[in-house]
């Protein structure tokens, strides 16, 4: 219910998190129909990130504010930040204050005065301004690090390398805002370079009790974690995809006329290939260099009809293989009783 400085750089973190989701999931999603020429239908999603922007501008930015607050020299206290905000904030459409002399919270009574709101993605959130100023300082006095160096303990001396003599830097420590912001900056660099598969818990009640099944909370779960637009991407597009290549390789032996080898190009093999199976051709879609396919149990179809073919094929060998051991066994004994029967009659 109250809301600090750590819960702000907590939900700072979470909405970095969703704008990467945004762009590795809705907006790839769409972007790829676009690369491949599919026909597609757009589909709006909120993109929150202005509300990153709200929160990281280095110019007007919420944690700019609070690092130049912390800097500038004067009486400074979680009083004159907030005025600061309500400053560059007011017209921000995701940003909310009563001291901000907008008509539109003017009366709001929910919102008190020592107070800001901030619109997240997974709604607003309001945070006492109290503490935060202090907070975001974090500064340990020069001396007491020297103090803490000078120790005999080298757990205690290895704590405060900031303590060493020559290593004395006059430059003001970075504040906790800061770095916090650095870490997430580095943070959204490495997933950017990774592939991340996403697993969305959703907690059915606050009680962490079985066999209950809070339905409000579940669905603002699935809301504020972006699962609508989600599905709303999915449903109206395709569930999967892949290059004619591998595609052709995979399910060529579903059809006489791709296999064993197909000669020609791989997307005329995966057109031959998927005519021969009478799949509905609002099933799937053509692009410049990959299948598209739009509904799952297509794919299950194709699975299917791929496991029974392969079962056929080892019956086939299996067959095959039985039929020329005997055979080979066959005509060994006939050769053997031919040789015995010759000797037999030049004795007889």
């Amino acid at each position: 219910q109250d809301n600090s400085f750590e819960q702000f750089i907590i939900n700072y973190c979470n909405e970095k998190l969703q704008q990467i989701f945004i762009e590795l999931t809705l907006k790839e999603e769409q972007e790829e129909y676009i690369r491949e020429g599919i026909e597609w239908t757009h589909i709006e999603y909120f993109n929150n990130a202005i509300i990153c922007d709200l929160i990281e501008n280095n110019q007007t930015g919420i944690l700019a504010m609070l690092d130049e607050e912390c800097l500038r020299p004067g009486t400074v206290t979680d009083d004159t930040f907030l005025e600061k905000l309500n400053q560059v904030c007011a017209t921000h459409q995701h940003f909310e204050s009563r001291m901000s002399k907008c008509s539109r919270f003017l009366n709001d009574t929910s919102l008190p005065h020592s107070c800001f709101r901030i619109q997240h993605y997974a709604g607003k959130v309001m945070y006492q301004v109290e503490g935060f100023v202090d907070k975001n300082n974090d500064l340990l006095y020069r001396d007491l690090s020297q103090a803490m160096w000078k120790a005999n303990h080298s757990l205690i001396k290895a704590l405060f390398p900031e303590g060493n003599p020559a290593k004395i830097n006059l430059k003001r420590p970075p504040t906790a805002g800061s770095q916090f912001k650095a870490s997430v900056a580095t943070l959204m660099k490495n997933l950017q370079t990774k592939n991340p598969n996403y697993i969305r818990c959703i907690k059915p009640n606050d009680k962490k009790a079985a066999h209950i099944f809070n339905e409000a909370l579940v669905c603002h779960q699935i809301r504020y974690l972006g699962l609508l637009e989600n599905v709303r991407v999915r449903r109206a597009g395709y569930a999967f995809r892949q290059p004619y290549e591998p595609c052709l390789e995979r399910y060529k032996m579903l059809c006489k006329q791709t296999w064993p080898h197909w000669r020609g190009p791989a997307r005329d093999g995966v057109e031959v290939l998927f005519n021969e199976l009478g799949i509905p051709e609002e099933e799937f879609s053509f692009g410049r260099s990959k299948i598209f396919i739009r509904n799952p149990r297509t794919l299950f179809k194709l699975e299917d009809l791929r496991k029974q073919r392969l079962e056929d094929l080892a019956t086939l060998i299996e067959k095959i293989y039985r039929g020329w051991k005997c055979r080979t066994r066959f005509l060994l004994m006939k050769k053997c009783q031919i040789v015995i029967a010759s000797w037999y009659r030049r004795y007889a």
